[in-house]
C-alpha cells in the first residue's frame, strides 16, 4: 500500500504526481502483470540466461542494437 504524506495547503495535482512517482518506483504494475499467469521456474531461469547472454554480447560489441 502506498502512502503519500501531503500538507494541508498542497495542491491535489502535486499529490497525484508524488503518488505516480512512488507507484513507478515500487514497480507494482510489473508485479501485477507477472502474477497474472504462472511461469515455470525453468522458463524463468532460461529467460534470465538469455538476457544475460544478450547483454554480454552487447557489451563485447559482437551485437549491435
Amino acid at each position: 500500500m502506498l502512502i503519500i504524506d501531503s500538507k494541508d495547503c498542497e495542491n491535489i495535482d502535486k499529490a497525484l504526481k508524488k503518488y505516480k512517482k512512488k507507484f513507478e518506483k515500487a514497480r507494482i504494475l510489473l508485479q501485477l502483470r507477472s502474477r497474472q499467469s504462472f511461469t515455470k521456474p525453468s522458463v524463468k531461469r532460461r529467460t534470465q540466461v538469455l538476457k544475460a547472454v544478450y547483454k554480454q554480447q552487447l557489451a563485447s560489441g559482437k551485437l549491435e542494437a
